[in-house]
């Protein structure tokens, strides 16, 4: 009955219904594929959908109309297919010990001066800038101090550094460690922050009598909008025995500088890097080691609620995720009008799972996250047959692959080995960039642009070290949609001096030795 009602009813009524539902209907009517065509609205929502993005709320200008911001949209994913890469600019980098890209912005910290550096990468005139000078900020005030991590979101405005206070003999332990805030443009106390300082919480079932010490070991500090994390191995020692585990705490550093949200566990010495995590919008936590685990982080005042165990078809002995942060919808900078409309549906993105032994890369979709409806009754140990083949695709990667992929969104930006240019070390020696968009419109509306990649593919698990097959797996079978496109056939990049690549909305990003 939907068709004999006067168009603009149509219109109001398709709007309520999600992008799928709406592309449906246009197949099964003609006169609501006719309203379908004739309608910008309709078509925006469904592009939106199609991208998998979300609308930030209240950032629409009145004078930007719903044709124009359609337009910019299907621009934005048509543009990924034609970039050319033999148009570059560089840019100088200064000294550092770590380095990314986050929200266009080159974020650098020199661990043994106890500074950062942060400046936008070919800024647009209506492009905020933090550091005019580019000129390190002092990060502590105390001369006994060293950093162990730095975090920095421009999106909020944010710096966050974990330290430790030394002695006189340059010693520290998990006692003196601290977390302090602050903001990028000022260094004062950020005007959100509950306090300057995040106060940790002891280790549960430990008495800090029955330890002789805890010494740090590897420590990772993250944050997602309102959530603050920190990640670190610990060895604490007894009188009789000593112990290895990793902990970690989140705070809601908007409304307290203290928390209860903490989780353990024991490590394998030999595979203490075989642990990570990653937020999941507001409300998720996943950590990574012989599984996936997927945690409720509601609330910091009690510890987080396990939802789901995803088991991984491989146990590696290093893992690491890599995951799209850049995409906040409330973000304290001002924004142009393409960049303040939408951001990325955390329901619906890629995130990478990268391993060492064997040295796969899995790219998932977060999709499969948050419809655990799917998998009633296998909530504590979901087979990787279960979820994974459906919802993943896994390839080989180099030995050093680490800094060979970067995340954005739904499109994944991947340094590939070239062929006939591997050492007898199995280290390649130039590398070729290829683009992969996995968003549902992407693969059904390429447009002649790109490869389509439908059918499952299989690769067989190989020991990074030994270059044999692996005793658990002998073969791994994926098949999440996407689209390819290689770069440049031609174009190579050579892999000494290779630190890093990263992807955002409107570019790619290559650093090679001191510059970008």
């Amino acid at each position: 009955m939907l068709q004999f009602l006067a168009e603009e009813l149509q219109r109001h009524i398709l709007s309520f219904l999600p992008y799928r539902d709406i592309l449906r209907c246009t197949l099964v009517c003609k006169t609501l594929r006719q309203t379908y065509i004739s309608c910008s609205e309709l078509q925006y929502i469904v592009e939106l959908g199609g991208q998998q993005l979300l609308p930030v709320p209240n950032a629409f200008d009145n004078r930007t109309s719903i044709s124009k911001r359609l337009q910019l949209l299907r621009d934005d994913a048509h543009a990924w297919f034609k970039i050319d890469i033999h148009s570059f600019e560089t840019v100088s980098i200064p000294a550092h010990n770590k380095m990314w890209v986050v929200n266009g912005h080159l974020c650098l910290w020199e661990r043994h001066e106890n500074s950062t550096t942060i400046f936008p990468i070919l800024p647009k005139p209506s492009q905020y800038t933090i550091k005019h000078d580019r000129s390190p900020m002092s990060l502590l005030s105390d001369p006994n101090a060293y950093g162990f991590d730095v975090l920095m979101d421009p999106s909020q405005n944010l710096i966050a550094v974990a330290y430790a206070t030394v002695d006189d003999q340059f010693q520290w332990d998990d006692e003196r460690l601290y977390i302090d805030l602050g903001t990028l443009d000022g260094g004062g106390i950020h005007p959100q922050a509950a306090g300057r300082t995040l106060f940790r919480s002891e280790l549960p079932g430990i008495q800090i009598g029955d330890r002789i010490s805890t010494d740090l070991g590897k420590l990772k500090l993250k944050c997602f909008g309102r959530h603050i994390a920190l990640w670190r191995s610990l060895k604490i020692t007894y009188k009789y025995f000593h112990e290895r585990l990793w902990k970690l705490q989140i705070w809601d550093w908007q409304h307290s500088t203290t928390s209860s949200s903490v989780l353990s566990a024991a490590i394998n010495p030999a595979c203490e890097e075989a642990n990570d995590f990653c937020f999941l919008g507001n409300d998720r936590l996943l950590i990574f080691n012989d599984n996936l685990k997927l945690y409720l982080i509601e609330d910091t005042s009690q510890a987080p609620q396990l939802l789901a165990c995803f088991l991984l078809p491989v146990s590696p002995t290093r893992i690491q995720c890599i995951y799209s942060m850049d995409d906040t919808a409330h973000s304290w900078q001002p924004r142009t009008a393409q960049q303040a409309m939408w951001t990325s549906d955390p329901e619906h993105q890629i995130l990478s799972v990268v391993t060492f032994s064997p040295s796969l890369n899995f790219i998932i979709s977060t999709r499969i996250f948050f419809d655990l409806n799917l998998f009633e009754g296998m909530l504590e140990a979901i087979p990787w047959r279960k979820w994974g083949p459906l919802n993943a695709r896994a390839f080989q990667t180099p030995t050093q692959s680490l800094r060979n992929i970067s995340v954005g969104g739904n499109r994944v930006l991947l340094a590939f080995t070239a062929e006939d240019t591997i050492d007898i070390w199995y280290i390649p020696r130039k590398y070729k960039l290829r683009v992969m968009d996995f968003s549902p419109l992407a693969v059904e509306r390429r447009q002649g642009q790109g490869r389509v990649v439908k059918e499952p593919s299989t690769i067989e698990i190989t020991d990074s070290r030994t270059r044999e097959s692996s005793k658990l797996t002998e073969s791994l079978t994926t098949s999440l949609p996407y689209v390819e496109i290689v770069l440049d056939q031609d174009r190579m990049f050579e892999y000494r001096g290779f630190e890093g690549i990263w992807i955002d909305r409107e570019r790619i990003y290559f650093a090679s030795s001191s510059h970008l």
